[in-house]
């Protein structure tokens, strides 16, 4: 809930609550709202989630918004409902989970590769999102499910009905949010699970960044040469998640960490319509071309933070804290500086 601090004599004397909408509130642009926080799930409400995209909802379709597997191979179910839904939406997302349950390892396979418009095996793209020693087999794909109903945080028929169902035992939350207007402008408020733990982006942060190897091998060199952190295409979008201040680490498929930089001061550039970037100063060495690429292990990356993270990103999540990008930047010049 969000409110007013009232004031007087130069101190803080009254809390006023402030009046919140859903989104069936702003008529004809609600689908476009719907839409915006769909796309939105995974790479912004839920930063920090190891979660690997599978299929999103097609259009006339009964299907849940987005679904995801985590690092067990457990299917993640995401419904998001508009406006008032009540307890009839929470039957229609049981629904979904029951029929999606009961996909068998070829069918879900079948809806990921059209999703991701690969021929890649299900179970080889999840070990290499989560860097699994050894693939799951295929029949522990899918073999649990669990269910994250997004509702306004106004709808008390949606949340009982969840609470109904969570103490029947089954894997059901609500996610409540919220949308103010303040002034022209409409905000967002979202409650992840489980409490609210977004980053401030005033926070000076670590980020591990792809450098786009399986699309470009040159990408690399285009950012090692330049002083820059770039993204190209349909994920140049990732550029705006990163801040001046925040720590980059260079992830190199196949390889590991090559460098790490500082973000600059100074606003994203565009230099066509396909790339973002954003400029650096390397506190690593730094690659060179023609040259063999040294870096540190997936694997050695995860001992040295104490976190598993989800590799098919772009923005290898969770992030890092300040201290801990200072402590993996330390780590990664001594084993790069040992490994020249």
């Amino acid at each position: 809930m969000l409110y007013k601090l009232g004031s007087s004599n130069r101190k803080f004397n009254k809390l006023e609550p402030v009046a919140f909408k859903d989104f069936a509130s702003f008529g004809n642009i609600e689908k476009d709202l719907e839409e915006l926080i769909a796309k939105s799930i995974l790479d912004i409400l839920f930063e920090d989630s190891s979660l690997m995209p599978v299929f999103q909802e097609r259009q006339y379709q009964a299907e849940a918004d987005i679904y995801a597997l985590n690092e067990k191979g457990e299917l993640i179910i995401f419904e998001l409902k508009r406006g008032t839904a009540g307890e009839g939406a929470v039957h229609q997302a049981l629904r979904y989970a029951q029929d999606s349950g009961q996909w068998s390892y070829a069918k879900l396979q079948e809806k990921y590769q059209k999703y991701a418009d690969t021929e890649v095996e299900l179970t080889q793209a999840h070990q290499e999102a989560f860097n699994l020693e050894h693939a799951l087999d295929a029949k522990e794909i899918n073999n649990k499910q669990h269910l994250l109903v997004i509702g306004s945080a106004a709808d008390d028929s949606l949340i009982n009905a969840v609470d109904y169902w969570k103490k029947q035992g089954i894997s059901i939350e609500f996610l409540p949010y919220r949308i103010y207007e303040l002034g022209d402008e409409k905000y967002f408020e979202f409650f992840a699970l489980p409490y609210d733990k977004h980053k401030n982006p005033s926070d000076t942060k670590g980020v591990l960044f792809d450098t786009n190897r399986s699309w470009d091998e040159d990408s690399i060199w285009y950012m090692m040469e330049n002083s820059r952190v770039a993204a190209f295409g349909d994920a140049k979008r990732f550029i705006e998640y990163v801040y001046s201040g925040d720590i980059v680490f260079f992830s190199h498929k196949c390889t590991g960490l090559v460098a790490a930089a500082k973000v600059t001061k100074g606003d994203i550039k565009a230099p066509d319509g396909d790339t973002l970037y954003r400029d650096v100063k390397f506190i690593t060495p730094i690659p060179k071309k023609g040259e063999a690429i040294k870096g540190m292990p997936f694997k050695k990356v995860s001992e040295v933070t104490g976190k598993s993270f989800f590799w098919a990103r772009t923005i290898k999540v969770p992030y890092l804290s300040k201290d801990e990008a200072e402590n993996l930047a330390k780590e990664l010049k001594l084993y790069l500086e040992k490994s020249t």
